[in-house]
């Protein structure tokens, strides 16, 4: 059973466990994200392997993978703060599902192509916009804001942990049974977390004096005014998309380095990008205590200047020891990332009233994860027309210059962040 932390969820007495919706809410994710990391690693190795992908084309699957976010991310949010947050979540899911399986459906049909993957990278993207939005906007909800950075800190932590064994069991599956069977792991994991969802058990229909007011385009103007015209929320959002578009740099092409110019397998770079989960797991589990002992505004770009000499040791990734030094700087950069994003998105969460959830949020995945296609894009670019190194190189510079908008704001001493009226 999950136990709580000190603080009790807001309008209930001090208990020792978490609400049920939220038990169901975090099952759900245990679920999907063991699938997800899965699913993360085969395709890519898929398309290196099976279908003898270029540099370039890597690139642009990567990229395709996330456009959805800048494709309809910003209306998703308007759409998110009018449907039932539940319903949006399993529709999702089941939608998923069947996209991801089909990809092993038509390898064993032996049509499988290229074009197909690039399809359903981005269908599936499109799902993962609307279930991303929807469950950042339902966690108020669910635990209450007092106890949103613990509910962070245990999803963060608990995907951290799966991102380790999702890549190592991803990169042995791959190994042992192919990547077209490793990705049917995806489609079922999907299947399963909408049943548990579903679960949830439905609240009641929110007061019509919260739904949003106004036209389409003046509802989503507002969420993006909320999160731009906002001295806290803008530096947090610029200094996240450069993490995010730098980290893409190096990830989008790891599976060409260790597959074609390393000659490792990809158990070795399942196991490679699992030290990535680790550090993000340390980093979700000690961003609480870090951010009481220095406040949230230090703890959020302390980290980064600290690790960005770490981080300039994974471009130098090659064969013995120096794979080793790549993978403790790889932790190191991914232990500043889950510091972030856990008081990062606590500190949205808590500063936004409930009727701009959803377009906050969107708001910030159309940005986060706009990052995230801009990187890919770049990535593959400098792997086709350069090479391999220089997108490392590029992702590990900058990625060491990405605490600065943080710093160079009023986020820099921040002890607390302010609480916005869930009502207002």
């Amino acid at each position: 059973m999950l136990t709580a932390p000190p603080v009790p969820p807001a309008g209930q007495h001090r208990t020792g466990r978490w609400p049920r919706p939220f038990r169901l809410l975090y099952a759900a994710a245990l679920v999907h994200d063991l699938g997800f990391h899965v699913g993360q690693l085969a395709v890519p190795v898929l398309a290196v392997s099976l279908l003898a992908a270029t540099p370039g084309q890597v690139g642009l699957l990567g990229a395709l993978s996330t456009a959805a976010f800048l494709l309809i991310g910003l209306p998703a949010g308007v759409w998110v703060d009018r449907l039932p947050r539940r319903t949006v979540l399993v529709s999702a899911d089941l939608a998923r599902a069947a996209l991801v399986g089909s990809v092993p459906l038509a390898w064993w049909a032996g049509w499988l192509s290229i074009e197909q993957l690039y399809l359903v990278v981005l269908l599936t993207g499109v799902g993962t916009v609307f279930a991303d939005v929807a469950a950042q906007s339902y966690l108020p909800e669910l635990v209450g804001r007092e106890r949103l950075v613990a509910a962070n800190s245990l999803l963060m932590g608990t995907s951290a942990t799966l991102q380790i064994a999702g890549r190592g069991l991803g990169g042995l599956a791959v190994q042992a049974l192919t990547a077209p069977v490793a990705i049917v792991v995806d489609a079922v994991a999907f299947a399963l977390s909408a049943v548990i969802l579903r679960r949830i058990p439905a609240g009641p229909p929110r007061a019509p004096s919260r739904q949003p007011a106004g036209g389409f385009g003046r509802q989503l103007g507002a969420g993006v005014r909320h999160v731009l015209g906002n001295p806290l929320l803008r530096p947090l959002a610029v200094s996240t998309a450069g993490i995010n578009l730098t980290m893409q740099l190096t990830t989008t092409m790891l599976p060409v380095v260790f597959l074609r110019e390393l000659g490792l397998g990809a158990a070795a770079l399942g196991l490679f990008l699992g030290a990535g989960g680790v550090g993000a797991l340390l980093g979700a589990l000690t961003a609480r205590p870090l951010a009481e002992r220095i406040g949230h505004g230090r703890a959020l770009w302390l980290p980064g200047l600290l690790v960005a000499p770490l981080g300039g040791l994974v471009p130098l990734i090659d064969g013995g020891a120096m794979l080793w030094l790549a993978g403790v700087g790889w932790l190191a950069l991914a232990w500043r990332t889950g510091v972030g994003n856990v008081i990062g998105v606590s500190l949205r969460q808590g500063s936004t009233p409930d009727r701009l959830l959803g377009r906050m949020n969107a708001t910030f995945r159309f940005l986060l994860t706009g990052a995230l296609t801009v990187g890919a894009v770049v990535a593959g670019l400098l792997g086709q027309y350069a090479d391999v190194r220089t997108s490392l190189i590029v992702g590990a510079v900058a990625n060491g210059l990405t605490w600065l908008p943080v710093y160079c704001s009023p986020l820099r001493t921040l002890r607390r962040p302010p609480e916005s009226d869930p009502n207002a």
